[in-house]
């Protein structure tokens, strides 16, 4: 049986409670603050833990992919790196092809606690796409990633 999309209702009349930014932010706010207490808890900043797991995904990233992921500014986030560095959770070392780029990794400090959060991540995802269901959980992270991918795309160059 094929489902249907479903039309969401606005809960008050008027643009802003049904505008597709409006309701992504506010449910990535109210999705996110639970898990971002207990990373807190945990001595991190959220830009920190984004830089965490990004690293548990590809360790030796170059700042300028961590930036995209911890969703900071490139030179802010340098900074923050910097003070990680200072805590010992992260080193940054030149890249051995070219001296001029800088790659982050984790160090062990680093590594054991984001070899912790991840599961605990991973743990409140499944909770909140579990309140969806699973096919309407399947189908909004799909839609997610279509619309990042468009708008991600570069424009192709006019003659």
């Amino acid at each position: 049986m094929k489902h249907e999309p479903v039309k969401a209702q606005a809960t008050h009349a008027g643009f802003v409670s049904d505008y597709l930014l409006y309701l992504l932010a506010t449910a990535s706010e109210q999705a996110s603050a639970q898990f971002h207490a207990h990373v807190r808890s945990a001595g991190l900043r959220v830009p920190e833990w984004r830089v965490l797991a990004c690293l548990h995904d590809k360790d030796g990233a170059m700042i300028t992919r961590l930036a995209v992921y911890a969703l900071a500014e490139q030179s802010r986030l340098t900074r923050i790196i910097a003070q990680m560095e200072e805590r010992g959770l992260v080193l940054r070392k030149n890249d051995p092809s070219d001296g001029r780029r800088v790659r982050v990794y984790l160090t062990d400090a680093g590594r054991d606690l984001i070899e912790t959060l991840v599961p605990e991540a991973q743990k409140h995802e499944a909770t909140l796409l579990a309140q969806l269901g699973a096919v309407d959980g399947a189908r909004l992270k799909s839609a997610l990633h279509a619309l990042l991918e468009v708008l991600n795309e570069k424009p192709e160059a006019k003659d």
